[in-house]
């Protein structure tokens, strides 16, 4: 799943710097906040989905702190 984040953390990076572009060519405001917007839904699916395979991890483990800690950030994440 590493792998897998990874690709979208970099996706996500692009969608910055897509961003950063369109905010010095002054792109129309509307257009610029609905990039924010879907940068910022992405990197909480990256997050909850970095949350979800430490879950997954710890609970393999047999490692019930960690898990719980994990468990109580990833549905405080909305």
């Amino acid at each position: 799943m590493k792998d897998k984040t990874l690709t979208r953390l970099k996706k996500i990076r692009g969608q910055i710097d897509g961003i950063i572009k369109m905010y010095d060519e002054c792109r129309e405001c509307s257009d610029i906040v609905t990039q924010i917007a879907a940068v910022r839904a992405a990197l909480g699916s990256a997050g909850k989905q970095i949350l979800t395979d430490e879950a997954v991890a710890c609970s393999r483990d047999k490692k019930h702190d960690k898990l719980d800690k994990i468990l109580k950030q990833l549905f405080d994440i909305t």
